[in-house]
């Protein structure tokens, strides 16, 4: 029964995506704004929503390096699996705009969770209302970037689905829901696979509950990778790391104090690494090649190995 619910997730988080980036491409058409900017906004909220459920509910709890955990976890997979994976299919074509603006606030963002991390060994209250602070700064100037480049912004969504208003909200809130409930089916039904298998509950949570959560940003931007909307893949992949870090933490740190961990830190460090090696890799001829791609989720396998180890 485990596999066949798998295979349901799947064609869930497939078709859901299919959906979420028809009707996020429409609405950048008609709002005449970048897919790059809809992408680091409307497509990096909707899938980074497991990350903020995962990381809210646990700050609640109290479980709170669950919740830093899951996120620097999460935005290490984006970077080197999500990237790294859309590439090997499909090279992918980065903007100098990019380059030069989104890619450098994501390492940033990653640079102030170690800076605060470091200072106090804690994300408390006030470092909470920082980095939302922070995340809404990002998003004021999105959205006048937004305003000051409408001019530009119909030659970047090339051919795409023509929807009405009314169906390009079916269409997100449809992709959305089938994306959430399809990661929830393939994590819950993989877990009970590899219990069946004996794997032990620790390394479970560590590879397939990690991933799990990040499902709906690899599959959306192999989708929109695919359909050539190259901008939307990448802002995905951007916006959903400095939603994670800016928002998402920021929320659970104002619910409750996080206390940061050595380890929290060191994968704090490892996330700058991987972002700057990332960086490097687009800006050589504009755009990740299949043999960079490749060596990205080498990187990773690397990465998994050594916190299975630790």
């Amino acid at each position: 029964m485990e596999y066949v619910l798998l295979v349901i997730g799947f064609v869930l988080l497939i078709k859901g995506a299919d959906c979420f980036v028809d009707g996020s491409a429409s609405v950048a058409h008609k709002l005449r704004v970048s897919s790059m900017v809809i992408g680091l906004t409307v497509v990096a909220m909707g899938t980074s929503a497991p990350e903020c459920a995962v990381s809210i509910a646990a700050a609640f709890r109290g479980e709170n390096t669950v919740a830093i955990s899951n996120v620097v976890g999460s935005n290490i997979f984006n970077l080197m699996i999500v990237c790294g994976v859309c590439s090997v299919i499909m090279p992918l074509s980065v903007k100098t705009s990019t380059l030069k603006k989104e890619f450098p606030i994501s390492i940033l963002a990653a640079a102030a969770l170690l800076a605060i991390s470091y200072l106090g060994m804690e994300i408390g209250r006030a470092e909470g209302l920082l980095l939302l602070a922070g995340f809404t700064a990002f998003l004021v100037w999105l959205v006048r970037g937004a305003k000051r480049d409408r001019s530009k912004a119909q030659e970047d969504v090339g051919e795409i689905k023509s929807l009405s208003a009314i169906m390009c909200l079916v269409y997100i809130v449809i992709g959305i829901i089938a994306i959430v409930m399809g990661g929830d089916i393939v994590v819950d039904s993989a877990i009970k696979i590899a219990e069946n298998f004996g794997l032990s509950q620790t390394l479970i949570g560590l590879t397939i509950v990690a991933m799990g959560t990040s499902l709906p940003e690899l599959v959306t931007s192999i989708v929109a990778a695919k359909k050539g909307e190259d901008d939307m893949a990448i802002g995905n992949v951007i916006g959903s790391c400095i939603f994670n870090i800016l928002l998402v933490l920021g929320i659970a740190g104002t619910i409750s104090p996080m206390e940061v961990l050595m380890e929290n830190m060191i994968d704090a460090i490892i996330l700058i690494g991987m972002s700057i090696i990332v960086w490097i890799f687009a800006w050589s001829g504009k755009r990740i090649s299949r043999s960079e791609g490749a060596v990205m989720v080498a990187i990773y396998a690397v990465y998994m190995g050594y916190i299975c180890m630790r």
